[in-house]
């Protein structure tokens, strides 16, 4: 071993594991205990993909039937032997830096900060200034570990914010142009393709270990073959073969597989002591222009392309019945997820599976991505049985989705109004803030929602407990102490009959 290769990620620990803390990679597919991946969901985004892609590599099944043969011992057995095969190709600094372009070396060296989502970057080069306004202590940039950067590195391969931070003054593919603006100046950095616009909503099958998880996410040659959107197949895994630029064959067959969509290298980096070198990489074209990340959902057809993003306001668990459209007949007019149309392969070897859902919702400013205002990290995990759960009980899940959106506007306009009869300021913000707790306490029993839709004696009960939720929210923001309060909240109180079939209609219907 070379003096300086140094911080093996398989000996190492850097991956984040929920009641665990960090651990290696050889830990990781050692260790059949390990429930899930811990830090930010756009962490949890970039380490699956990441996972998968070693899986992918070390065994991809020929079809669904091996696939059942292959079990999640199975497969983390022979991830562990690809590992140890590939040692000298995972070490983060040397001759050859895991995901890394030591060709970027003469771009500006930039602060870890300037790339980290949240945080207020130090200044690495003397005579440069940077005015932040640091609000919080979480905002401050700290000296990262060696584990910190590798993660970093993995993250940065999808998760990029667009913006004006990489120096793409540096172009390795001769003639590439793909870096300059009409003007023939140079670019801003795309943003990364695990991020979109504003921030796509990924979704993944979970299992109970981290091994079933990536058992139940893994893609058959014969499904990858159908899907169809990768036309050379599985691909090689870039730390096996770096692209030499931009444009090269290597990049241009990333684009062309399910690898380059896993760990799609679409900045070039290189790790020094207190900063990093920091460009564009390869440019994937984004759902808008026919690229298909397989955790992101899309319809399927129509004029108009939909996606589902990241909102911090509207929780991933609503949009359920979006994600799972495809369960039910008619589902391929609807929205679409490579990832989580393998939840009918799974239906008859698992019990239950999780369906997690999450994000980062970004905000364009004069072309610069930042994290700013509503912007915020989101995600929700929900447990379904799978062979209970088929077209009958996703129909009812769809009903009972739109009758608590129904719930949620009916408490509004009464909130609202209340506070316009009361002549109080800032009322649709106010109310805003109220809605957003009605959905908190919604999502502690949206599991008991799902089991309705299952077993239909559950239903009535359960619509009580979100009618509870709403009569709570109501009275909180609504108080009746004066004569002129109990008059305005008496009569702009929500009247709920109409959520219980053959009772006698309210009076806001």
């Amino acid at each position: 071993m070379r003096l300086e290769d140094r911080f093996n990620l398989i000996d190492e620990p850097w991956i984040p594991v929920t009641e665990v803390g960090l651990v290696s990679l050889k830990q990781l597919f050692s260790e059949p205990f390990y429930r899930s991946l811990g830090g930010s969901p756009i962490d949890k985004i970039a380490l699956t993909k990441f996972l998968l892609a070693i899986a992918q590599t070390a065994d991809t099944p020929e079809s669904d039937e091996d696939w059942v043969m292959l079990t999640p011992e199975k497969l983390a057995r022979e991830c562990l032997s690809y590992l140890e095969e590939r040692h000298d190709l995972f070490y983060l600094y040397g001759d050859r830096p895991f995901l890394q372009m030591p060709a970027i070396r003469n771009s500006e060296l930039k602060p870890f900060g300037s790339t980290i989502p949240g945080i207020a970057a130090k200044p690495v080069m003397k005579g440069k200034q940077i005015n932040t306004t640091i609000l919080f202590q979480s905002e401050i940039e700290k000296n990262l570990t060696d584990g910190e950067k590798a993660l970093l590195i993995v993250r940065l391969m999808g998760c990029a914010l667009g913006g004006k931070q990489t120096d793409n003054s540096i172009v390795l593919s001769p003639g590439y142009t793909g870096k300059t603006n009409e003007s023939g100046k140079k670019s801003s950095g795309k943003e990364g393709p695990f991020i979109g616009a504003i921030g796509y909503l990924h979704t993944f099958l979970q299992g109970n270990s981290l091994w079933e998880t990536l058992w139940l996410n893994l893609f058959s040659r014969q499904y990858i073959l159908g899907l169809g959107a990768y036309p050379d197949g599985v691909g090689t895994p870039p730390w096996e073969e770096m692209p030499t630029g931009e444009d090269c064959s290597i990049a241009k067959r990333l684009k062309s597989t399910l690898m380059g969509r896993l760990v799609p290298l679409s900045r070039f980096c290189l790790l020094e002591e207190n900063g990093l070198y920091y460009s564009e990489g390869i440019a994937y074209p984004g759902c808008n222009e026919g690229g298909r990340d397989p955790s992101v959902s899309r319809a399927s057809s129509g004029k108009n392309l939909k996606v589902l993003w990241t909102d911090p306001l509207k929780r991933p668990w609503r949009s359920l019945p979006s994600i799972l459209s495809f369960v039910h007949e008619g589902g391929n007019k609807g929205f679409e997820c490579y990832q989580i149309r393998l939840l009918g392969r799974a239906r008859e070897k698992v019990e239950i599976v999780g369906i997690w859902s999450g994000g980062l919702r970004v905000k364009n400013t004069a072309g610069e991505q930042k994290v700013a205002e509503s912007c915020d990290f989101v995600e929700s995990l929900v447990w379904i049985p799978c062979k209970d759960f088929g077209t009958l009980a996703f129909l009812r899940l769809s009903e009972e989705m739109n009758q608590l959106e129904n719930l949620s506007n009916k408490t509004f306009a009464a909130i609202l109004n209340y506070f316009k009869d009361q002549k109080i300021d800032n009322a649709k913000q106010q109310t805003s803030q109220a809605m957003s707790l009605f959905w908190q306490l919604c999502e502690q029993r949206f599991q008991d929602l799902l089991n309705a839709c299952i077993d239909t004696d559950l239903a009535e009960s359960v619509r009580l407990s979100f009618t509870k939720i709403a009569e709570r929210i109501y009275n909180m923001y609504c108080p009746r102490e004066t004569s002129r309060q109990i008059e305005v909240w008496a009569k702009n109180r929500p009247d709920f009959r109409w959520y219980f079939p053959g009772k006698e209609k309210g009076k806001n219907d």
